[in-house]
């Protein structure tokens, strides 16, 4: 457990042949329930995000209350609010994902696991204040699981989640205007599971407004049964989607007329809802993991002109079983990529934590991206447990400078309780002068 305050470190790493240092700065908010990890895993869309100069943080504390902090960004002043609702917090999936539109209304969706719709917003611009839970449609919200929320050039938001349960579950979306201030169904079913299977999905909203968006099959609520790889993408803010090659899909897209970006089988140890990017090219970038040669390895899915390609880009050496239903205890996290570019070089950063390297926040370099070399380098001198990283998308797509939620959690097999303390909660504040 770290229990300093402020922390502020240059880390000098050689890349090849260039030079690459890395400004990092860990800002303490508050600290937090840390007994499950439903505070740190990867599918919070967002735990922190910036609109302008003011950023927001959600969690929830150690009595398992919704709390919501804000600071001017380049400060670490905090103001914190606690509210009146709470969350069942012994339960990992019940994560908070926060969003702030473009008119600065603060959007919030927590406590969801097969349970009905619990969503709020800020009452006024750039306030911590919410009002009354709200529906957003009215339909299809009695059983939601995973929200997130994505925000799109022109402030608009765009609101995922699973209607169903793990194994016959349909993906539904939302698209919030800000003018009008009010929601509107795009699709009830985009991904159609056809009442057998279900799809766990990660999304990315590019700097054009156009939205990736790839997912794993699931068969069964056993992990094990998850599979292949696919894609689709939208240049209409989700009204019509496209294969990787221009076609039309038909809707609801299902198994048969998905397109596989990588055949992945069945008991491959293939983990669901980690997370896609795409760079100013619109070229989609999957990062993920499964086994191969018995051992699961983190994994790079990317479109090379008219072929999709997978590149191993870690070296594991310590195999373990997603067999079982429920939240996992597992070595290693669910990644977030993020890829920057300048001078017509591409650059990634791969962060992750794993159990081969003291469950450290960790994170891989790659200077000529995707087809490069990959370096490993430790964020943290401190194990963060079960943690999984969830970062400001905003801030990045605006400066790309990475700002972390980072937390020290457990979490047990099967939704059972650690006994860990409340843990301090910072963000760790990445930034490079290799841009």
């Amino acid at each position: 457990m770290c229990t300093v305050k402020y922390i502020c470190v240059f880390i000098s790493l050689c890349l090849l042949s260039s030079r690459f240092t890395v400004a990092q700065t860990l800002s303490l908010v508050d600290t937090g329930w840390s007994s499950t990890s439903v505070n740190a895993v990867v599918f919070r869309k967002n735990s922190v995000v910036t609109l302008c100069d003011t950023q927001f943080v959600a969690y929830y504390d150690a009595e398992g209350f919704l709390r919501l902090a804000k600071r001017k960004t380049g400060t670490a002043k905090w103001v914190i609010q606690k509210t009146s609702y709470k969350g069942n917090v012994r339960d990992a999936h019940n994560s908070i994902s926060i969003m702030v539109d473009g008119n600065g209304y603060l959007h919030v969706a927590l406590d969801h696991h097969n349970s009905p719709l619990h969503y709020f917003r800020s009452i006024v611009p750039g306030s911590l204040e919410l009002g009354t839970s709200e529906k957003m449609t009215g339909l299809n919200e009695e059983i939601v699981s995973y929200p997130e929320f994505y925000r799109f050039p022109n402030g608009d938001l765009l609101f995922l989640y699973r209607s169903g349960e793990s194994g016959n579950g349909n993906l539904v979306m939302n698209y919030y205007n800000c003018k009008e201030k009010n929601w509107e169904r795009l699709h009830n079913v985009l991904i159609d599971g056809q009442g057998i299977r279900n799809a766990y999905w990660q999304a990315f909203v590019d700097a054009s407004g156009a939205i990736h968006l790839s997912w794993v099959w699931r068969e069964t609520p056993d992990v094990a049964t998850n599979h292949d790889m696919c894609y689709a993408i939208s240049t209409d803010k989700g009204k019509t989607w496209k294969k990787s090659n221009g076609e039309i899909y038909s809707l609801p897209i299902t198994q048969e007329t998905a397109e596989i970006a990588c055949r992945i089988p069945q008991g491959s140890e293939l983990i669901n809802q980690t997370c896609m990017y795409a760079d100013s090219e619109n070229q989609p970038y999957i990062a993920t993991y499964f086994k191969t040669d018995n051992v699961p390895q983190y994994q790079l899915i990317y479109k090379n002109r008219d072929r999709w390609k997978c590149t191993c880009i870690s070296n594991r050496k310590a195999s373990f079983s997603l067999s079982g239903m429920g939240t996992k205890k597992i070595p290693i996290s669910r990644p977030q990529l993020v890829v920057s570019e300048r001078e017509n070089i591409k650059k990634a950063m791969l962060v992750y934590r794993g159990a081969e390297s003291g469950n450290r926040v960790s994170l891989a370099l790659c200077d000529s991206f995707p087809g490069g070399n990959w370096k490993y380098f430790n964020l943290t001198n401190f194990s963060v447990g079960d943690w999984e990283p969830s970062y400001d998308t905003e801030l990045w797509k605006k400066s790309q400078v990475f700002h972390l939620f980072v937390q020290y959690v457990g979490q047990g097999d099967a939704e059972t309780l650690t006994d860990t303390k409340p843990q301090p909660i910072y963000i760790l504040e990445l930034d490079s002068d290799n841009k």
